[in-house]
């Protein structure tokens, strides 16, 4: 019978990850580090590739130690997670549902549905976790059967899961108060590209959008401020350093305290849709089907 993974070397592997050391980890866990080095080496024999490499400052996951540290983490969160949900008797177990969603979802929507959903009496016993990440990572991590539910944009690769549409958005251009674009009513992308602009991190699906829309305008797309989320950027455009380009939903309620103006983008593409999607329907866990069916009639779906 082929060994397999085992809850404890799973557990040192994160350890040595969150520590960077060997050493570290060893005297966290009260084990010896030649012991978990043993683990580690059995992990990378059953990996087949290493899984650390070494760094100035000790060691670090590999591209495969990153996929197996993500693998076990959920492992050993889902194991804290039963054992809590089982404590306290079949009489008072708690339902629980994970949803991975992008950025976009999480800043416009899903956060006001997770509350409306757990204020009901009817949902007293369910928690719901939401982790960020993006539509890709949304897609695959559903289909790896890691998270029940995910939110994402339509437009993805939703091959292999079922999905229904949930809600939309409008991206538009923010700019400072005073700014000579803060006129307009309305404005197409490539009216922009001769003023420079807030940007987001590689991979985030505006960031690819726009970057897409600009070569088709035989334009350059010039970033001055690069930031990590959305707020970040309406921050650096209300200082007056740039522009930026935002979920209307996201930069309307900025727009009375921030200096900034939201001005609606005239490009078809500007407007976004939303997906849910899960593997099988019909077989989702009853608190998952239940915050599925609240999540689609909150969005008018």
């Amino acid at each position: 019978m082929p060994r397999k993974f085992d809850l404890t070397s799973l557990q040192l592997f994160v350890a040595v990850c969150e520590c960077k050391s060997i050493a570290q980890a060893a005297e966290v866990e009260n084990i010896t580090a030649s012991a978990i080095s043993k683990r580690v080496s059995q992990l990378e024999e059953l990996a087949g590739t290493p899984l650390l490499t070494r760094t100035r400052s000790g060691v670090a996951p590999t591209r495969a130690g990153h996929t197996l540290l993500e693998h076990a983490r959920n492992v050993l969160h889902n194991l804290d997670q039963i054992e809590r949900d089982l404590a306290s008797g079949a009489d008072q177990l708690r339902g629980y549902v994970r949803v991975f969603a992008n950025a976009s979802a999480i800043g416009e929507f899903l956060p006001a549905s997770v509350v409306s959903f757990l204020a009901s009496p009817k949902h007293r016993d369910i928690d719901i976790q939401i982790e960020e990440m993006t539509s890709h990572d949304v897609i695959a991590g559903v289909k790896d059967g890691l998270a029940s539910l995910g939110v994402c944009w339509a437009e993805s690769d939703l091959t292999g899961l079922e999905w229904m549409p949930c809600g939309k958005d409008h991206l538009s251009l923010v700019v400072p108060a005073k700014h000579p674009l803060a006129a307009k009513q309305r404005i197409a992308f490539a009216e922009t590209l001769h003023h420079e602009h807030v940007g987001l991190r590689t991979g985030s699906a505006v960031t690819a959008l726009l970057r897409r829309e600009s070569v088709r305008a035989g334009q350059v797309l010039r970033y001055r401020v690069l930031v990590s989320t959305f707020d970040a950027a309406i921050r650096v455009v209300g200082a007056g350093l740039a522009v930026a380009v935002v979920p209307a939903e996201i930069a309307a309620p900025y727009a009375t305290v921030a200096g900034i103006k939201v001005v609606p983008l005239s490009d078809d593409w500007a407007e976004r849709r939303f997906a849910v999607c899960c593997r099988n329907r019909r077989a989702l866990p009853k608190p998952a089907a239940q915050f599925l069916s609240h999540l689609l009639a909150a969005s008018g779906n």
